[in-house]
């Protein structure tokens, strides 16, 4: 039977569970359409702690072999030290991974040499399309020869170039409370901070794909509570979260308090700009607050809005030369990375920043963290068009307010602004909502909220 990826292959991945959803001979048959589409002599495969992702990686260099690649297997990783791997080797690189979904999803994130994304419009659609037409009689015999398979170790690499990138060595002494969730941060972040002038203390660091402390997302409020607690505990200068693959970081204050993704973008945008000279081009997507823009013009460089998702910011940064790029979500991209995201760098900017300087993190943040927000705000719907058709109605007109479409419907005021965007795997709609003040952001919020519930 041919198989139905409609369900797993995502905009940017591929993600379903295992092995009712994929399995690991559908991940032979992806490992031979990726050697078949990009076309290339040799590729990197690496792996999260995932029970199943070791024989999903394994599969998928199998296939590729088989078609005549040649294969590096760098084994254990984070999604960023692929991105290395692919960056530093200038192959077109494999991770298997679900992220910080739960313990049953597995995943790939592929990319071209140079850790260039692949999205739907950017081979992905065409990898699934041979993979569905491979699934009842199996990948067609191509190879000469048969690729090899070699394992290389890039981890002491990876956190070398990373720690190349941003001098921590006259820092004043920092404690930092590190939570790995169980996933790979466990694995990176000894040999990135090892020698470094920092006090560590680890939790969850047991590489566990079950996640048996909490879910490997650090967004989710509920999954930083130990951390908070932890960096209280231990008056530590500051706490770091990492998700599953370890490419996305969140941070806490001295006093437990979350620090916007917004605020690490403003503040990691004025450390690059200054490196460069003052000047740059800086990528945010449009839910980040407005004062990524402001801090970005006040430091000499040029701030370019675009859609939400990593395809659409390593897209832009290529096309105008950006020197970094940041998201809501805790994504942050460097030039001197390949364009990708890593947020053990951004990890270490924090780290910088921090220990440059004699005051808490909370003092430090609070010049990047002016407006009031009101977070994401998911809710269900039965009909998303609709929904974004009303609030359209309700604000089109009226003085002082300005609508655009770029990505869902942003809605812009002289006090407030917010951004209506349509998920596109549930029927959901997802609120962002930001203003000069607490009052003006829950009087904007619940109008918004009251449109979309009906």
């Amino acid at each position: 039977m041919t198989a139905d990826l409609s369900q797993i292959v995502k905009a940017y991945d591929v993600r379903g569970v295992v092995p009712d959803q994929w399995d690991e001979s559908l991940a032979e048959l992806f490992g031979a359409a990726f050697a078949a589409i990009t076309g290339a002599d040799a590729i990197v495969v690496g792996h999260d702690m995932r029970p199943s992702s070791p024989g999903l990686s394994r599969a998928f260099a199998r296939g590729a072999a088989a078609r005549g690649v040649d294969v590096t297997e760098i084994g254990l990783c984070s999604t960023d030290q692929l991105y290395y791997a692919s960056g530093a080797l200038n192959l077109p690189g494999a991770m298997f991974t679900a992220s910080h979904n739960p313990a049953q999803y597995n995943g790939i994130k592929m990319c071209r040499a140079g850790a260039a994304p692949v999205g739907q419009d950017t081979g992905l659609a065409e990898i699934r399309a041979l993979v569905e037409s491979w699934s009842e009689s199996g990948a067609p015999e191509s190879a000469a020869r048969q690729g090899t398979l070699t394992q290389r170790e890039t981890l002491t690499d990876y956190a070398a170039h990373l720690r190349g990138l941003v001098d921590l060595s006259a820092i004043r002494p920092l404690k930092v409370v590190v939570d790995a969730g169980n996933g790979m941060g466990g694995h990176t972040v000894p040999t990135v901070f090892e020698g470094l002038p920092l006090e560590l203390v680890p939790m969850y660091f047991e590489l566990d794909g079950t996640f048996p402390n909490h879910e490997a997302n650090p967004l989710d409020p509920a999954n930083i509570v130990d951390l908070q607690a932890r960096v209280r505990a231990e008056s530590a200068d500051l706490g770091i979260a990492f998700d599953g693959d370890a490419d996305r970081c969140f941070v806490v204050d001295e006093n437990g308090g979350p620090v916007s993704p917004s605020a690490i973008t403003a503040l990691v945008a004025s450390r690059e700009l200054a490196r460069h000279g003052g000047k740059g081009t800086v990528i945010h997507n449009l839910i980040t607050s407005w004062s990524v823009p402001e801090v970005v013009k006040e430091n000499g460089g040029t701030p370019v809005r675009t859609r939400v998702g990593h395809s659409f910011i390593k897209e832009e940064m290529a096309k105008t030369g950006a020197i970094f790029g940041g998201e809501h979500s805790a994504h942050y991209y460097f030039k001197d990375f390949w364009n990708a995201d890593t947020g053990m760098l951004a990890a270490l900017h924090v780290l910088a920043a921090l220990g440059g300087q004699d005051g808490p993190l909370s003092a430090l943040v609070a010049q990047y963290d002016r407006y009031a927000g009101s977070g994401e705000i998911n809710s269900t719907v039965d009909d998303q068009a609709a929904r974004l058709a009303a609030i359209k109605t309700t604000y089109e007109g009226q003085e002082g307010v300005t609508l655009d479409e770029l990505d869902g419907l942003t809605v812009t005021a002289a006090d407030w602004w917010f951004n209506v965007r349509a998920s596109n795997t549930e029927p959901l709609l997802r609120l962002n909502v930001e203003a000069r003040d607490e009052t003006t952001m829950a009087k904007a919020r619940d109008e918004a909220l009251a449109i979309i519930r009906g």
